[in-house]
């Protein structure tokens, strides 16, 4: 019969005990001692031996994904450009929000999102809800922590038959920490520029031999550079984990977590450019800015080995999420009068979502091909509310949609009523999902490997108008093709090609987007095409290069003939080479990193300002990274960082240029003791004036000045 591995029977602190306990008695060693091994006396009992300051390999270097292919596969055989962020670098740079661990993963840039979101942009698309946790879709509008992250993965180009519908550029997962039975004991307080105030909590242990509880915890209470700008958010994850016999595992968790910020939105431009004030400058009303956003999420995991080597997996999530914005915001810069207009909206959303994955895994020879199987479902309900207000300035009973400020004091305490304009949405939603999935994972020859999936998902919607009383439905019959195949001439180095499609419904990615309109017209589609290599250059080191091209189609615009209707045209192009690298060069040396270049244009005019031949949006056609921790000794190391991102247009329209720029981050590590680690993180070392990210023509971010965090990590 196939067993599962036992998660308590052989930590890794219980191997190395035993390895050290085999080598003191070895004969040869007894030799060189002079000291015979007792082999008449009876067996002792002895105290566990704890190692301090070892050193584990690799840290910044992931060799194996499970996100992929929904089966532990090695990343050399994973034919689809995959960037692995592990805990160690998330630890070393001080990061906190999961935009912190974009900047390393090459050909992912950031959108801002409004303040209010996480918005990563993915070979030329920008997306709020191709989020998943692991595994399971978390797609709700919410500015993400990594306090409970063992690693995160972006996974590069669409792959519904893994994910499901969307991820038209890209799917960024979180996988999670989970209770293995082993001893953690960590926890870390971080304070510095911005008056930042953070604390987390890693506590793990055993439950006997056959189960362990861990929980994670943060809390945090910040400002910025920003004026009127705050942040306060705590989270808890509590975990369990227990073997119920020989073959079957279970996972629980819980996870509640809440954060609240003021929604800044960065500078207006003015003549093609953001606005050239000082960096802490915040127009608008942050009084009136507020976000709250709240997750309450339950998982249940469970594995079983079956006899034949057949393993079973059930993952069921329950995640409830309730979050509300406003925002008092910057539109367009009068040059003549030197003024600003200024506008105001809010917008609440709540949602319960409710999966159930199922997969079934096992392997099989047909003659000299070896097959590993997939076969799994997925049944989904996501129930969604969502409220949206306009803002009138002057008051109650006002219809002022704007208030002009000075630039040179663009911040206001104006009145401002929130109430429903003639457009502002007021829907009850829900959304059913069943899909059915299909991979097989073939070993052609010792050299050549293959993947083919297929997955089948029927998506409905149903959404009620809570205004005119008007029901719309929306019913697609999706089939997502994957397929890919590697070569490798020898062991540590292997070269693919694929091919993927996914699809975009018309209730959009978050689910309030149908209308009369579009309820008929068939889903968007995006095609990837994909060509790469990757290489362990030595234990602990891996590189990989990736060349593509994502298409995307099925994009609605107005009939030229006729403007009641509308016609589905191919909508754009983007195409890019993505290279990074990932581990250690020496023993004292380890480095993260990676370049992109990247081209993507509108192929069909779909708008007065959405024009054919314009560039995308947000998307650079150089970006840089590269991070590097150097060990002097056990006690003391450095950290140098490099980021660029080369110019962008704000909007698809063109109108407006983000510069480009290139920031250094620097680190000092002190190993005051075993147990406490001291680190000094700089952030813009050279107070490079730059701008971040940008969400619309005149909602741009200043970059970060120079700034500094002292973060004290202890170990009990």
């Amino acid at each position: 019969m196939s067993r599962l591995p036992r998660s308590r029977l052989a930590p890794s602190r219980r191997l190395l005990t035993l390895a050290l306990l085999g080598l003191c008695c070895t004969p040869a060693l007894a030799a060189e001692t002079g000291a015979a091994p007792a082999l008449d006396e009876p067996p002792q009992d002895l105290d566990r031996v704890t190692v301090l300051g070892l050193r584990y390999l690799p840290e910044y270097n992931a060799r194996k994904t499970r996100s992929a292919t929904k089966t532990e596969t090695e990343l050399l055989d994973v034919p689809q450009a995959v960037t692995v962020v592990t805990d160690k670098l998330i630890a070393d740079q001080a990061m906190t929000s999961l935009v912190d661990t974009l900047r390393y993963m090459p050909g992912v840039g950031t959108a801002q999102g409004e303040g209010n979101r996480d918005t990563p942009v993915m070979r030329g698309n920008s997306t709020t809800a191709d989020f998943f946790v692991d595994g399971v879709r978390d797609d709700v509008q919410y500015i993400r922590d990594v306090y409970n992250v063992e690693r995160v993965e972006a996974l590069k180009g669409p792959n519904a038959m893994i994910f499901g519908r969307g991820g038209s550029g890209g799917v960024i997962n979180r996988i999670t920490r989970q209770a293995d039975g082993e001893d953690h004991h960590a926890a870390s307080l971080q304070v510095g520029s911005g008056n930042r105030r953070r604390a987390t909590v890693d506590y793990g242990t055993g439950v006997g031999l056959d189960a362990g509880f861990r929980i994670n915890a943060v809390h945090e209470d910040s400002e910025s550079f920003r004026d009127g700008f705050e942040l306060r958010r705590y989270g808890v994850n509590p975990a369990f984990g227990i073997d119920l016999g020989a073959d079957t595992r279970l996972h629980a968790s819980y996870e509640h977590f809440h954060d609240e910020r003021v929604a800044d939105r960065g500078v207006p431009s003015l003549d093609g450019r953001p606005l050239d004030v000082d960096r802490s400058t915040f127009f608008g009303d942050p009084a009136q800015s507020p976000v709250d956003a709240t997750v309450d999420a339950f998982d249940l995991v469970l594995e079983h080995a079956f006899a034949g080597g057949v393993q079973l997996r059930n993952h069921l999530r329950r995640a409830d999420y309730d979050k509300f914005y406003q925002n008092v915001y910057p539109r367009a810069v009068d040059a003549g009068t030197q003024t600003v207009a200024l506008a105001a909206y809010n917008n609440a959303t709540t949602r319960r979502n409710l999966f159930n994955q199922l997969d079934l895994t096992w392997q099989a020879d047909t003659g000299r091909i070896r097959h590993t199987l997939l076969a799994g479902a997925e049944f989904g309900r996501q129930e969604t509310d969502n409220l949206r207000m306009t803002g009138y300035f002057g008051g109650p009973g006002s219809t002022a949609t704007s208030l002009r400020v000075p630039l040179g004091d663009p911040r206001t305490t104006a009145p401002v009523d929130f109430r429903q304009s003639a457009t502002d949405a007021d829907n009850h939603g829900i959304a059913r999902v069943a899909s059915f999935y299909l991979q097989d994972q073939l070993q052609l020859s010792p050299n050549w490997l293959a993947i083919l999936g297929l997955r089948h998902e029927d998506f409905s919607v149903d959404l009620l108008d809570n205004r005119s009383g008007e029901t719309l439905h929306g019913d697609d019959s999706l089939l997502s093709p994957r397929a890919g195949l590697v070569y490798k001439p020898v062991e540590t180095v292997s070269v693919y090609a694929s091919y993927s499609m996914s699809y975009l419904p018309r209730a959009g990615e978050q689910l309030a987007s149908l209308r009369a309109s579009n309820a008929a017209l068939d889903p968007e589609t995006f095609r990837n095409r994909e060509i790469g290599a990757k290489w362990d250059l030595r234990p602990g080191l891996s590189a990989n290069i990736a060349a593509y091209r994502l298409d995307r189609g099925n994009v609605a615009v107005v009939d030229p003939a006729d403007a009641t209707r509308s016609i589905l045209v191919d909508g754009q192009t983007a195409k890019g080479v993505e290279l990074g690298i990932a581990g250690r060069i020496t023993d004292a040396w380890q480095l993260m990193g990676g370049y992109a270049w990247q081209q993507g244009e509108i192929t069909t005019t779909q708008s007065a300002t959405a024009l054919a031949g314009n560039r995308l949006a947000q998307l650079p056609r150089h970006s840089a990274s590269l991070w590097n921790r150097y060990d002097f000794n056990p006690a003391f190391g450095v950290g140098l960082g490099i980021v660029h991102r080369g110019a962008i247009f704000a909007n698809v329209d063109n109108a407006v240029t983000v510069p480009a720029f290139t920031r250094f981050d620097a680190a000092l590590y002190w190993t005051v003791h075993p147990s406490l680690q001291l680190q000094l993180n700089i952030e813009n070392l050279g107070d490079k004036r730059y701008f971040a990210s940008a969400h619309s023509n005149d909602n741009i971010s200043p970059g970060t000045p120079r700034s500094a965090w002292l973060t004290a990590n202890l170990r009990f």
